[in-house]
């Protein structure tokens, strides 16, 4: 067992399951959360958890670790540890991906709209249920395929729908976004990964080459949600000092969006995965 496993142990050892809104319905040998209770919270297989524990498993990644230190209720040192036991050190040079306990809070206040927490590169890193159960469980696709650039330039199901021009303002602004990132963030090797494998596509190369430099901070945008139809809603981003994360909030534009969105929070997600 590694030093990342001991710790994942001690800190699920820790965790009182009633904390976290486990019922205490059968008796436990030890204190603290199961391996299939941790897995469950942060959205990874049982199986995954055993290697990470037993010091099998390939290094997670930092959206993984985010996970698991929600679920375990880390500190914001705590989390910084767990990421740097999984080999994503703290550096100036690459872009911040620990969302901070504020932040977690903040989106927890937001839970009658749907809101997402992104880095500075546009990769999804937390998200509250009423964004998954309003564009889709973000959980269903793999953790790379999570990026709003990579959605939008790519092809990537989406249930988003943009008039001709709304979909080049939108995308004209993402990708100026990206350019100030790789400025602030220079050396940051998935930065430049990512501009590598957008430039396969003719459109991003088109507006990478205009050199347009500015802040996304916001979109109109219509959602075509298979149960309960169209949602008109107003996408704003609040970008955080020194971490540069993303919160994208997404509030109705009438009273019929907010009726919908209203309904799917009733819904929730695990009913409305079942019905598709």
């Amino acid at each position: 067992m590694n030093e990342l496993g001991v710790a994942l142990r001690s800190w699920r050892d820790r965790l009182d399951p009633g904390a976290v809104g486990l019922p205490h319905h059968s008796p436990r040998r030890v204190a603290g959360l199961r391996r299939g209770e941790l897995a469950h919270l942060a959205g990874i297989s049982v199986e995954y958890v055993v290697r990470l524990e037993q010091g099998r498993a390939a290094t997670p990644s930092a959206q993984v670790c985010s996970a698991l230190a929600r679920a375990l209720r880390l500190s914001d040192d705590e989390q910084a540890h767990l990421l740097r036991l999984a080999g994503h050190a703290a550096d100036p040079d690459r872009v911040p991906r620990l969302v901070p306990a504020g932040v977690h809070r903040i989106v927890e206040r937001l839970a009658d709209s749907p809101v997402a927490v992104c880095d500075a590169a546009w990769q999804l890193l937390h998200w509250n249920p009423l964004f998954a159960a309003t564009f889709g469980d973000p959980t269903r696709q793999g953790e790379d395929e999570r990026n709003a650039l990579l959605s939008q330039f790519e092809g990537g199901a989406t249930r988003i729908r943009q008039t001709p021009g709304e979909r080049a303002a939108f995308e004209e602004s993402l990708v100026a976004d990206l350019r100030a990132t790789t400025s602030r963030y220079p050396d940051d090797p998935d930065v430049r990964a990512l501009v590598a494998r957008l430039n396969r596509g003719h459109r991003f190369r088109e507006l990478w080459a205009l050199r347009s430099v500015g802040d996304h901070q916001g979109a109109h945008k219509i959602v075509a949600h298979p149960d309960v139809g169209d949602i008109a809603i107003e996408s704003d981003v609040l970008t955080t000092q020194s971490t540069n994360l993303r919160i994208v909030v997404d509030t109705p534009r009438d009273a019929d969006a907010r009726n919908r969105l209203d309904l799917l929070a009733a819904i929730g997600i695990q009913d409305m995965a079942s019905r598709s």
